[in-house]
């Protein structure tokens, strides 16, 4: 019997946010990269990008509803990717020190009859951090598969002061407003017992995890 809806993501922490919410899904990654498009808005982008992995699930299961999203960091309106090693990841968080930037995460929610997207974004505030900082927050958490190359739910509380808007967002889903839409497409949240947020990766929550082999050109 198939799960209420598919999430087309590879993210631990989205899987986490949602099987918290007390919500059963399949996982599917959709196996396609994000594009980057200067042209674009912070929400634009992200929603371009949630709607690309959303469409590409939805091509292989026409009649389930598919929950996809994308999530990318900002200050000063560039753009702060994932970085590529430690090097990368250590010279993000000195820009991100003692700063505030954006975290905007985008959603799209395709159905056999309707798609709907939506974008939140979040202003997360810096410490002002040190070299040892860096170094230890490091020790604990991997920056290398993070946009901004940290991670809010993991030792989020020694580099971050404040999170204007959506905690959750900043985590990689806007369960607010996530819960809302999700409810439009007759989805609510099934399991009452709501396991605890962990600080990094986890297996629990969905029942099948799997993965498409799909190649898209970005």
């Amino acid at each position: 019997m198939a799960l209420p809806f598919i999430l087309a993501s590879n993210s631990p922490r989205r899987r986490a946010l949602l099987a918290e919410a007390g919500y059963e899904f399949e996982v599917i990654a959709p196996g396609v990269g994000e594009v980057a498009a200067a042209h674009l808005s912070l929400r634009e982008l992200t929603i371009a990008n949630a709607t690309r992995k959303g469409l590409v699930v939805s091509h292989v299961h026409p009649d389930r509803i598919i929950l996809a999203a994308d999530t990318l960091v900002a200050i000063e309106g560039e753009v702060i990717g994932k970085p590529r090693d430690l090097n990368q990841a250590r010279v993000i968080l000195r820009r991100l020190s003692g700063q505030t930037h954006d975290v905007c995460t985008g959603v799209c929610i395709v159905g056999p009859q309707k798609k709907m997207s939506f974008a939140e974004i979040s202003q997360v505030r810096f410490r002002k951090l040190n070299e040892r900082d860096i170094t230890n927050y490091f020790r604990v958490v991997n920056p290398i598969d993070k946009a901004g190359a940290y991670a809010a739910q993991a030792a989020g509380r020694r580099i971050i002061a404040s999170v204007e808007g959506s905690f959750t967002n900043v985590i990689g889903l806007p369960m607010e407003r996530t819960t809302e839409v999700l409810a439009q497409f007759g989805l609510y949240p099934v399991n009452v017992s709501r396991p605890q947020l962990p600080a990094e990766s986890s297996q629990r929550g969905p029942a099948r995890v799997s993965r498409l082999d799909t190649k898209t050109k970005r």
